[in-house]
């Protein structure tokens, strides 16, 4: 069954994430530069999309359809191409899994935008060809519901959603809190939005930015901007 955007979205602010071991989290900061340099993307072009375990591979470890569970198109960001064959990121996939789809089954473009985030100086930078373009604080999680980290893609991007909750704007990442609370019964995706505490570490895995933030990003980032989020 499909999840409501609101479920999906709340799990952001109120369910639990995992913490990724200190050698993968090391990785991942290696890995910072690689995208900072714009981000390529992979814009689905067909009904039903198999997401693949392996170049050539019959096996397939999802299927996408051409919109998302919010309506907006659905993107990749591009991690890796072998041969005729992309290596992408998907929310359709666990935390650190990657699937695999043919070139000729998407449509690449390469953007300028590339968002990374530091989680011990709690701040957001966007990278725009490789030249830093913005820097602002954000708040992120608990010690007791640290945001993940990894190398993720910007999904969706939702104005005028229950802003009592989530302020202007949702930028919907494909990061995933794998760690629910007991009880939790909604979905279970990471993203950017208003909120308070900024530049402290009090949410529930969430991001929290300021509006001209916010508005600033959604203005300029295109779905399939490459996020990476590192300790």
């Amino acid at each position: 069954m499909r999840r409501s955007i609101l479920a999906a979205i709340a799990a952001g602010a109120a369910a639990a994430a995992v913490t990724a071991a200190p050698a993968a989290q090391w990785t991942v900061r290696s890995q910072v530069r690689l995208y900072t340099d714009g981000s390529r993307v992979a814009h689905v072009r067909s009904a039903v999309l198999a997401l693949r375990a392996a170049p050539g591979s019959a096996r397939a470890l999802a299927r996408v359809g051409a919109r998302t569970e919010f309506g907006s198109p659905t993107t990749f960001t591009v991690a890796a191409a072998r041969g005729g064959w992309l290596e992408v990121i998907s929310t359709e996939l666990p935390n650190g899994v990657h699937g695999f789809v043919r070139r000729s089954a998407v449509r690449l473009s390469r953007e300028p935008y590339s968002l990374e985030v530091d989680l011990s100086a709690r701040q957001a930078r966007v990278w725009r060809w490789g030249l830093l373009a913005r820097r602002f604080p954000v708040a992120i999680g608990s010690s007791a519901s640290p945001t993940p980290v990894g190398r993720f893609a910007l999904t969706d991007k939702l104005e005028g959603f229950h802003p009592e909750a989530y302020g202007c704007c949702v930028l919907a990442l494909s990061a995933h809190q794998t760690h629910l609370r007991a009880g939790w019964t909604g979905g279970d995706r990471i993203a950017i939005h208003g909120g308070t505490g900024i530049g402290s570490a009090v949410s529930n895995g969430c991001l929290h930015a300021a509006t001209a933030d916010l508005r600033w990003l959604m203005a300029r980032l295109p779905l399939g901007t490459a996020v990476v989020i590192h300790p």
